[in-house]
């Protein structure tokens, strides 16, 4: 951990001395990227660099607690005691700030909803899915915004793409990744038959355009016409749609939700972007050390997560064996009860990871 926060110190004090760069401040987009990141990083790089401070101060003070001055010491003593409950609470709250990864902080991700094995009942699932995340949205006043979708006649999506944007939404959302089974009678059942049926998740932080330095000769681009619609009388053809194919991961993205080419091609480079840096991270995530995989939050996509349960009013998260009998709140929007303690559980690991004090 404490290499991950020299790393985010390190990268913004480099923003620091961006913005005082005349090359970038000449530069509108890209001082606006800079400091757009700058301030992502601000409260925990600063919360960090006190941190350090306390802790050399404390240091300092120890040579002075061995003086032959016996008020030199007394006086020692006590800014020890201070400095020291100073830097147990403040590594408590980096331990807060770091849950989730290096990423947690990040206030704009790309949500993934997929419909998975069973066919129309998976698709509406994932328009409930859908749906939940937006009503969660809104209670925690944040942006969402469809980047993406493809819907079917009776209403699901086969999946659909949404950006979200708002203080703590990575840190929260990431716990949503991975693979979501309900059990119900569809609607479309005439027996009263309980059905299961399953989609799936990804939730990818969004970096900025200075993270990932994507050229136009890294990608390839494929402009086509593309129905746009659930279909039947609905179904429009656009020529509009795009196809982005990165050269050296193979991440394939395509676009046709809006009308204007520009558009959907400066959604496709998000999503793309988006893809990529989740790409390497997740490489990255491999090399290292286990401790991130005792964590809820890693993010495994191919893992199945959570079960909502209709004719119980049943939600089961199976990462932590946590069952609430809320599922019509949670459906509702109310996810809280969920992340809440998924949050928690993560805080519990790393603080028993890590220490009280991190010194």
């Amino acid at each position: 951990m404490k290499e991950m926060l020299e790393e985010k110190l390190t990268r913004f004090e480099e923003l620091e001395n961006q913005m005082s760069d005349p090359a970038v401040l000449g530069d509108s987009s890209k001082m606006a990227a800079v400091a757009r990141e700058h301030g992502s990083l601000a409260k925990l790089a600063t919360k960090y660099r006190r941190f350090k401070t306390v802790i050399s101060e404390i240091d300092e003070l120890r040579l002075m607690a061995e003086s032959d001055d016996a008020e030199e010491r007394e006086m020692a003593d006590e800014e020890i005691k201070s400095l020291t409950d100073e830097r147990e609470t403040m590594w408590s709250e980096l331990l807060d700030m770091t849950i989730g990864g290096e990423d947690a902080n990040r206030s704009r991700c790309v949500m993934e909803i997929r419909s998975g094995t069973g066919g129309d009942e998976a698709a509406l699932f994932a328009r409930d899915l859908y749906e939940m995340y937006k009503k969660h949205a809104e209670t925690k006043s944040w942006k969402i915004s469809v980047m993406e979708s493809n819907p079917t006649e009776l209403g699901g999506f086969k999946e659909i793409h949404l950006s979200v944007e708002g203080e703590g939404v990575y840190r929260e959302l990431q716990y949503e990744s991975g693979g979501h089974r309900v059990q119900r009678v569809p609607d479309t059942e005439t027996k009263g038959r309980i059905h299961t049926s399953a989609a799936t998740v990804a939730v990818l932080p969004e970096p900025e355009d200075v993270e990932v330095n994507l050229k136009t000769e890294d990608y390839d681009v494929v402009r086509y016409a593309a129905s746009s619609g659930p279909g039947g009388q609905h179904v429009n053809k656009t020529a509009s749609a795009v196809r982005l194919t990165h050269h050296e991961t193979g991440i394939v993205v395509e676009c046709h939700a809006e009308r204007s080419q520009h558009k959907n091609l400066a959604t496709a480079l998000r999503m793309l972007k988006s893809r990529i840096y989740d790409h390497f991270q997740q490489k990255e995530e491999q090399e290292r050390s286990d401790q991130r995989k005792s964590l809820v939050g890693s993010g495994d996509r191919s893992q199945r997560i959570r079960t909502y349960n209709f004719p119980e009013n049943r939600v089961t998260d199976h990462r932590i064996n946590l069952t609430i009998y809320k599922l019509d709140q949670i459906i509702a929007g109310n996810v809280s009860l969920l992340t809440d303690a998924l949050i928690d559980h993560d805080r519990q690991t790393l603080r028993s990871s890590m220490g009280a004090d991190g010194n």
